[in-house]
């Protein structure tokens, strides 16, 4: 079929027309271009995301681990094994003559809690300070010693014993646990007037503590 020669202007301007639309779909493929760009940057930014959300889970997983205990290191002592039975009788009234365990004296005290770890000794106080080891100063003393102190009318007879619950070196003093005729079993320190007038010396059945460096 032939085209009129007067109709040849109006397919230029037909074929021009359809040029421009194919422009407009080069611009639609390059905005579908850039927005894959985008989305491949965000694969990428993505796993440093999840690497900074596993981080405080590390952290937590550290934290969690139980720290060493201290006293793994510090295995407990006979003495310290004496003092604790002793003061399970705290407030124990006294009585004259009693060997416990719900009335004591204090040389039914003392022999009551030593015959618990299978030590024998006479219930009596003078007796008591005849046995065991002498230990010759306060310098000396350690803890589930005994120690002994005068009586109210004579201070160089004996009358009373207790036993030590713990030692200051510094003060060159003690504490310690026994049946008093006021108050039962109670704790008093060595630096009561009462006490510091009439102390005499002190006896020791447990093995002997190695010395603090």
């Amino acid at each position: 079929m032939r085209i009129p020669y007067a109709l040849i202007p109006l397919v230029l301007l037909a074929l021009s027309c359809g040029t421009s639309r194919q422009g407009t779909g080069v611009s639609a493929s390059t905005d579908a271009s850039s927005t894959l760009r985008t989305r491949e940057v965000g694969v990428v930014e993505a796993p440093q995301g999840k690497a900074e959300e596993q981080q405080p889970e590390k952290k937590a997983s550290e934290a969690a681990k139980p720290a060493p205990s201290a006293s793994q290191d510090q295995p407990e002592t006979l003495g310290d094994q004496v003092v604790a039975y002793a003061r399970t009788f705290l407030g124990t009234p006294y009585k004259l003559g009693a060997s416990g365990p719900r009335l004591f004296d204090c040389s039914g005290f003392t022999r009551y809690v030593y015959k618990h770890f299978g030590y024998e000794m006479t219930q009596f106080t003078g007796a008591q300070f005849q046995e065991g080891r002498e230990v010759a100063s306060f310098a000396d003393l350690q803890k589930g010693d005994l120690v002994f102190f005068g009586q109210r009318g004579s201070v160089r007879n004996i009358g009373h014993v207790g036993i030590v619950v713990s030692v200051d070196e510094e003060r060159g003093s003690f504490r310690f646990i026994h049946a008093s005729t006021s108050g039962g079993v109670i704790e008093s320190e060595s630096t009561q007037s009462y006490y510091l007038m009439r102390y005499i010396g002190a006896r020791r059945f447990l093995p002997d503590e190695p010395r603090k460096p």
